[in-house]
């Protein structure tokens, strides 16, 4: 399930929740954006056991990055073969799909911070969707909440 939530410091943030296990999660928050090019935010993964973020992933204006990335999905509906793959720019983040059977999407983002540095880190979560409509609706929240304005 995918649902635009709103915290206390009235910044919006996009939640990802697995509809097979509601305790693992994605959330993109805290954005904030620096010049009229890109758009920095947060991204943060939980799961039974594991909790990690990365402070400033970057989206670029100029393409139509993860919202192209999970429209792309969702109007693929009927399924694909294989595992399709994003990432951004600096690869601090990345998201893999799969396609089972049910019409669900495995989509699996990949925090690594820091990915040329030695003793880096990463830190995966697994998040399935229905493929459709929950997709479609989860690429719209993600480009809103990457388009929006704060003062």
């Amino acid at each position: 399930m995918t649902s635009l939530d709103t915290d206390t410091d009235d910044k919006t943030g996009v939640t990802i929740r697995c509809r097979d296990n509601a305790s693992v999660g994605v959330t993109l928050c805290d954005r904030f954006g620096l010049d009229a090019d890109c758009v920095h935010y947060a991204v943060e993964l939980r799961a039974p056991g594991l909790t990690a973020r990365v402070d400033e992933v970057v989206a670029w204006v100029r393409d139509s990055g993860l919202p192209g990335f999970l429209k792309g999905l969702a109007a693929d509906y009927r399924g694909w073969d294989g595992e399709r793959h994003w990432q951004t720019d600096d690869r601090d983040l990345a998201v893999s799909a799969v396609f089972r059977s049910g019409g669900h999407v495995g989509l699996t983002w990949t925090l690594r911070p820091w990915p040329r540095a030695a003793g880096g880190w990463s830190a995966s979560a697994t998040t399935w969707l229905e493929a459709g409509e929950q997709m479609a609706s989860l690429a719209a929240d993600v480009r809103r909440f990457l388009a929006e304005e704060h003062g």
